[in-house]
């Protein structure tokens, strides 16, 4: 069985978190891709009205083989979206959980 390419999994559900935003936002998201450190970020930053807007609702990295989420502000949440993908349970690491919890969601410790 092929492996699948978590790189280029995890640059594609940033990239439809991204553009799936409301067109007010559009213009304010950033994609981050430091493929060197396998880290990817969506960032917002920006303005609206008199409000500065900077924020980073997702932040995954891959580490050892195994995506680390570390941030997840989405609705359907980033490793639900993964498992669909067809990545295995043991290589999603809730990074943003606390250590200890980790062993009861069902995802990788570590």
């Amino acid at each position: 069985m092929e492996r699948l390419d978590y790189r280029e999994l995890v640059k594609k559900i940033i990239h439809q978190h991204a553009i799936e935003q409301s067109e007010e936002d559009a213009d304010k998201a950033q994609i981050v891709f430091d493929t060197e450190r396998d880290r990817y970020l969506l960032l917002y930053v920006g303005w609206r009205d008199e409000e500065r807007i900077h924020g980073c609702p997702i932040h995954i990295d891959i580490k050892d083989g195994k995506i680390w989420i570390e941030q997840d502000f989405t609705e359907e949440g980033l490793a639900n979206q993964l498992v669909e993908l067809g990545v295995p349970k043991t290589d999603i690491v809730l990074g943003f959980r606390v250590p200890y919890v980790r062993q009861f969601t069902g995802f990788a410790v570590a």
